[in-house]
C-alpha cells in the first residue's frame, strides 16, 4: 500500500530543484512568497496531515454533558509525521473576535494582482464592477449550465483568473475535458501536466498533490486518463480528490471502462469525438460540487411525502422490478421519491447521483421517452446497462434499469401501468404538493425532545396537532434561524445511506452564503474521516461564520451551524433535539424498508 510522502527533502529526490516558472504556470499564477510543496505517493505510510488545527476526540457522547467534555478535548489533528503545507487559516474554540483573514474558509485570489473579498466562495476572481464581486452578485444571477469561456486559453489573463479548473486528458497529452476553455486550445497545457505526472512515475512514484502559494494542484491518474484539478477556493484535498473521482465516475457512465481499450490499441487515441454534446453533463457535476451535499457524503436525500404515499409508489415500482426490470428508481429533480431493485441487486449512492445528474442536465430526457444505454461505475464499470426516462411533469420522472437493450418497448408498458396507478393513488400530486412546502426547517424544532405520535410540521406528511397540544408552542428565541441560534443541519442515517437537510432560511438565505456554508461542511466532514487519525466522534469549531458542530456515531452522523455567538452548552442541547426530531418523523423523511446499499 502506497501514500505520500511528506518531507521536503523528500519530495525534492525525484526532481531535482524544479522550476519556478513552471510550478508557477500550473498553479495559473504568482505565488505570494509561501514555499512551494510537492507531494508524492511513496511505499512510506504517512497520510496528509490535516490543515487546520481542530478539537476532535475519539469516544462518542451519548449525552449533551459527555459530548460537552468529548469536544473539548485535545486532539487528535497532530498524528503522522507530515508537513502541513497550507496555512493554518482557522482555529477551533476561539470565543474571541477573529480577523477576517483568519478564517479558514476564506479562498485565496486567483492572481496575485486579481481583485477579490476573500470569501472563497465564487469559482472566479474578476474585477468588481456594479455591484459585482469577484463575479458572482449578490443577487446571483442563475446558473447556466454548459461549457464556460470557450474563448479562452492558458495565455488568458481572465483564464488565469478562474478560482477552479478541471481537466482531463489522455496518457499521451490529449485534452479531453476542460472546465473553462477550448480543450483544443489548451493542448499545450495539457502536454505539460502529462509531462509532469510521467516525469514523477518514471521515478517510480506518483503525484497526489502540488500546492504552490494558494493553489491546489491535485491529480488523479486512471489508467490511461489524466485527472487534474487546480484550485485556490482552500477546500480540502481530500474533497478535491473525491470530486475527480466524481467526474471520472460520469465519465464511465457515458463511455464505461471498456474504453481503456482504445488506449490499449493506439495510445494517441482521440476520445473527444466519443464525448461530444456531453460538456453539459460535466458542467452541471461540477457545479453540484458547490451545493449537493450527497457529491461528499455518500448518501441521497429523499423528498419529503407522507409514509403511506411513499408506500403505494414503491409497491408499483416492486411489481414493475418483479417483471424483469434491474431497477425502477422514482425522482424528483435530484431527491428520490421511491427506489426498487431486483433481487440482489444493490445500488451505491454515488451511482444515483451520477445517473441523475446525467438525466437531468440532458435536455431530450426530458421533450420525450428515451432509452440510452448507461454505466454504473459501482455496479459494473466495463458494462453497459440500459436505462429508459420519462418524465412525468417539470420535476418528476421514471428512470427503469434493465440489461436488455432490446427491453424499450416492455419498459414502455411498465411505465403506463406505473403512471396509470401514480395518478389513481394521487401520488404525483402529492409529489408536487411536497415540492411546494419544502422539508424540515429550523423554525420548527420541537421544544420538547421527547418521541410522540404525529409530525412536527404541517411539511411533513401535512399532520397537525390539536389546538391544545403543548407541542404547538416552540422555545422563544431571538434573531434568526433556530431555536440557540441554529441556522441549518445536515443529517446522515449511515445505516440507510441517505441524508436530510434542513431548508436554508435567513441569514443563510443566498446562494453566495449557502456555498459558503456548503464548503464549511465539506471541510469540517473532511476533518472527520482523515485518513490515518480518524474517524473521530465530536467536532466544535468557532470562527467568524459560524459554530459548526459534528457528532459522529455508529447509526448517524450530524453537521449542524449555529451562529458565531452560539453558546456551546444550547448548541449541544439542539443538536440532541434535531437527532430526536429526524427520528420520530423518518417515516416521511427516509426510504424504510430499502436495502443497505454495497460499498
Amino acid at each position: 500500500m502506497t501514500s505520500e510522502s511528506t518531507s521536503g527533502d523528500e519530495a525534492s529526490d525525484p526532481i531535482t530543484n524544479p522550476p519556478e516558472d513552471q510550478l508557477a504556470a500550473l498553479a495559473l499564477s504568482d505565488t505570494d512568497g509561501q514555499k512551494n510543496g510537492v507531494v508524492y505517493e511513496t511505499p512510506r505510510g504517512n497520510e496528509i496531515e490535516n490543515e487546520e488545527e481542530a478539537a476532535l476526540t475519539n469516544s462518542a457522547p451519548p449525552g449533551p454533558a459527555e459530548a460537552e467534555e468529548s469536544s473539548e478535548g485535545g486532539g487528535g489533528g497532530g498524528g503522522g509525521g507530515g508537513i502541513v503545507w497550507a496555512r493554518t487559516n482557522s482555529e477551533v474554540e476561539v470565543d474571541g473576535p477573529e480577523s477576517p483573514s483568519s478564517s479558514g474558509y476564506a479562498g485565496g485570489r486567483g492572481s496575485s494582482s486579481a481583485n477579490s473579498d476573500g470569501s472563497g466562495i465564487d469559482e472566479i476572481a474578476e474585477v468588481r464592477n456594479h455591484g459585482v464581486v469577484d463575479g458572482v452578485s449578490e443577487a446571483q444571477t442563475p446558473w447556466v449550465p454548459g461549457k464556460r469561456h470557450v474563448d479562452e486559453d492558458d495565455a488568458s489573463i481572465s483564464w488565469r483568473k478562474r478560482k477552479k479548473h478541471f481537466f482531463i486528458l489522455s496518457n499521451s497529452g490529449k485534452p479531453i475535458y476542460s472546465r473553462h476553455g477550448d480543450e483544443h486550445k489548451l493542448a499545450g497545457f495539457s502536454a505539460t501536466l502529462q509531462a509532469i505526472i510521467s516525469f514523477v512515475e518514471n521515478g517510480e512514484d506518483r503525484v497526489k498533490v502540488v500546492r504552490a502559494g494558494k493553489h491546489q494542484v491535485v491529480f488523479l491518474v486512471k489508467g490511461p486518463i489524466y485527472l487534474v484539478c487546480i484550485s485556490c477556493t482552500e477546500e480540502p484535498y481530500e474533497s478535491l480528490r473525491m470530486q475527480l473521482e466524481l467526474i471520472y465516475g460520469q465519465l464511465l457512465v457515458i463511455l464505461t471502462k471498456s474504453v481503456n481499450r482504445c488506449f490499449e490499441k493506439n495510445s494517441k487515441f482521440d476520445m473527444t469525438p466519443l464525448l461530444g454534446g456531453t460538456d453539459v453533463v460535466f458542467s452541471s457535476l461540477i457545479h453540484s460540487f458547490s451545493w449537493n451535499p450527497a457529491t461528499f457524503l455518500h448518501a441521497y436525500t429523499c423528498l419529503p411525502l407522507a409514509y403511506a404515499t411513499r408506500q403505494a409508489a414503491g409497491a408499483i415500482l416492486q411489481d414493475v422490478a418483479d417483471s424483469g426490470v434491474l431497477f425502477a428508481i422514482l425522482m424528483s429533480r435530484h431527491k428520490v421519491i421511491s427506489l426498487v431493485g431486483a433481487q440482489k441487486a444493490s445500488l451505491h449512492p454515488d451511482d444515483m447521483l451520477l445517473l441523475s445528474n446525467f438525466v437531468m442536465a440532458s435536455e431530450s430526457f426530458r421533450t420525450s421517452e428515451s432509452f440510452s444505454p448507461i454505466c454504473l461505475p459501482r455496479y459494473n464499470p466495463m458494462a453497459f446497462l440500459y436505462v429508459y426516462v420519462h418524465y412525468f411533469d417539470a420535476d418528476t420522472y421514471l428512470m427503469l434499469l434493465t440489461t436488455s437493450s432490446e427491453a424499450f418497448y416492455h419498459l414502455k408498458d411498465c411505465r403506463i401501468r406505473i403512471e396509470m396507478v401514480l395518478l389513481k393513488s394521487s401520488v404525483l400530486s402529492e409529489i408536487q404538493r411536497s415540492m411546494l412546502d419544502g422539508g424540515m426547517r429550523v423554525e420548527e424544532l420541537p421544544l420538547d425532545p421527547l418521541p410522540r405520535s404525529g409530525s412536527f410540521s404541517p411539511h411533513l406528511g401535512h399532520h397537525t396537532l390539536p389546538t391544545d397540544s403543548p407541542d404547538r408552542f416552540r422555545e422563544p428565541y431571538d434573531g434568526v434561524g433556530g431555536p440557540a441560534g441554529l441556522w441549518h443541519f445536515v443529517y446522515r442515517s449511515i445505516f440507510l445511506d441517505q441524508y436530510v437537510s434542513s431548508e436554508f432560511s435567513a441569514p443563510i438565505s443566498s446562494p453566495r452564503q449557502q456555498k459558503r456554508l456548503y464548503r464549511a461542511y465539506q471541510k469540517l466532514y473532511s476533518s472527520m474521516h482523515e485518513r490515518g487519525i480518524g474517524p473521530h466522534k465530536t467536532q466544535f469549531r468557532r470562527d467568524e461564520n459560524y459554530v459548526l458542530l459534528c457528532w459522529v456515531t455508529q447509526d448517524f452522523e450530524l453537521y449542524a451551524a449555529f451562529d458565531p455567538l452560539a453558546d456551546k452548552a444550547l448548541a449541544i442541547k439542539t443538536c440532541n433535539r434535531v437527532c430526536q426530531w429526524v427520528k420520530d418523523v423518518e417515516n416521511e423523511i427516509f426510504l424504510l424498508g430499502a436495502s443497505p446499499f454495497s460499498w
